[in-house]
């Protein structure tokens, strides 16, 4: 049998600049790339018209090709990671696996469950930092322990930041190394469950213009002054690295954004306790929330009254994107006005965004919440209208998304501001007053 060793991309979906990939090229067997379409997260997903498949199917495709022009090729499977390692061994005699780290709670439990399979037959499991700058312990307070907010931790980050972190890996100059063999079809759609919706597949090169401007025009959600590359970094299909070098030259703010990222995977690592759907602050668990079905029924369809919130998820639902703004508000919005636990706005976004990456979601949903890694107190009420106000004054980006506004068939709000403001202080109020008083 064939002697390999294999590369298994995972959130790293690029033959540039990847960490794994250079080490499994430098290894010196010839190297076999594999993605596994994992039937384990594939079989959960209740909406087969799936923008996020559909976009690593597509960003697969770019690799083949690729690897094709090069007289290699992926292997793709669909199937349980067990399963699919099982045949690999079958027909291969495998002398080692790389791959890059992934911090969900299910992928730590899947790499220990890879990772033994192969130790019991004498194979190395080798994993990578890729996806982030820093990670777990690279930056830490003083005293050894993790940084809970946010601010320190990133004056302590950009004062770990060495130039080796952001060097890329130069894998280009050992693509000679891939295994040479004829291209294998990948698996379609259609074969796995899933519809193929069309979509392009969106520029992954930054846009330096709206990186330099991102400062002035990021909190607008009818300026295009968001790079839109949230979804790159979350499948990897470009470089942290790349993006970083890129960020310090043109726009801090812009990097301020990685650092929130890098923070946020940091606090997943350190806490399992978020891997696993706690609040961050315990106490917060207790809160009694409403949970009122047709008001979380009308969130999520974009019919509250409230035109921001409204456009919001109408954005949402209907291009798998919402303006980072807006999901503050309509975040907001829903665990303070409507007395909502931040959970279930947490598993609509991630059935929803394309971009959908589980630290970061978390995180921005706990930090709504008031449940999170944050300095603030919990009385932080975002007031629809005022942000309205201060960030789509023109209603340019709310009349686009909720044409009917000026109609009478808009609906009232479900909820009036100040009233659901004085219940959440109540509640949270009430809570907090009593844990401290035990």
């Amino acid at each position: 049998m064939q002697a390999v060793s294999i590369i298994w991309f995972r959130r790293d979906l690029r033959l540039h600049d990847n960490a794994a990939l250079f080490h499994a090229l430098k290894s010196g067997a010839p190297v076999l790339p594999i993605f596994i379409f994992d039937q384990h997260i594939l079989d959960k997903l209740e909406d087969k018209a799936d923008r996020r498949v559909e976009f690593i199917h597509l960003a697969l495709q770019q690799m083949q090709q690729q690897l094709v022009e090069m007289g290699s090729t992926i292997e793709v499977h669909y199937g349980t990671p067990e399963k699919v390692f099982a045949d690999l061994l079958s027909n291969y005699t495998v002398q080692a696996v790389y791959t890059n780290h992934d911090y969900e709670q299910y992928a730590i439990d899947r790499d220990a469950r890879i990772a033994s399979m192969l130790q019991e037959k004498g194979i190395g499991f080798h994993t990578f930092k890729d996806h982030v700058l820093q990670e777990k312990g690279e930056v830490l307070k003083d005293d050894g322990k993790p940084y809970t907010v946010f601010t320190p931790y990133s004056r302590k980050w950009r004062a770990c930041l060495t130039e080796d972190k952001l060097q890329s890996y130069p894998t280009e100059k050992l693509f000679s190394q891939f295994l040479k063999q004829p291209a294998k079809a990948l698996p379609s759609l259609v074969s796995m469950g899933f519809q193929e919706i069309g979509q392009a597949f969106p520029a992954a090169t930054p846009d330096e213009l709206i990186i330099k401007h991102y400062s002035e025009q990021r909190d607008y959600p009818a300026i295009n002054g968001t790079s839109r590359l949230g979804v790159h970094l979350r499948f990897g299909t470009i470089s942290i690295r790349d993006l970083a070098r890129k960020a310090m030259q043109l726009n801090q703010t812009f990097l301020n954004e990685l650092i929130w990222r890098d923070f946020y995977h940091m606090i997943l690592w350190h806490f399992p306790h978020v891997r696993v759907g706690k609040a961050f602050r315990p106490e917060y668990d207790l809160i009694p929330w409403r949970n009122d079905e047709n008001d979380f029924a009308a969130w999520c369809a974009g019919k509250t009254g409230y035109p921001i919130v409204d456009a919001g998820m109408r954005e949402l639902n209907a291009t798998g994107f919402m303006h980072n703004r807006v999901r503050m508000i309509v975040a907001s919005f829903l665990t303070k006005h409507l007395l909502i636990d931040w959970r279930l706005g947490e598993a609509y976004f991630a059935a929803k965004l394309l971009d959908f990456d589980y630290a970061a979601n978390n995180g921005g949903w706990q930090w709504a919440a008031g449940s999170g890694c944050d300095a603030a107190p919990y009385f932080r009420v975002f007031n629809p209208s005022l942000q309205t106000e201060k960030f789509d004054k023109q209603l340019k980006y709310t009349q686009h998304w909720v044409p009917e506004l000026i109609t009478f068939n808009y609906p009232k709000p479900i909820v009036p501001h100040d009233a659901a403001r004085k219940r959440a202080l109540e509640v949270y109020g009430s809570v907090l007053k009593s844990v401290k008083a035990s």
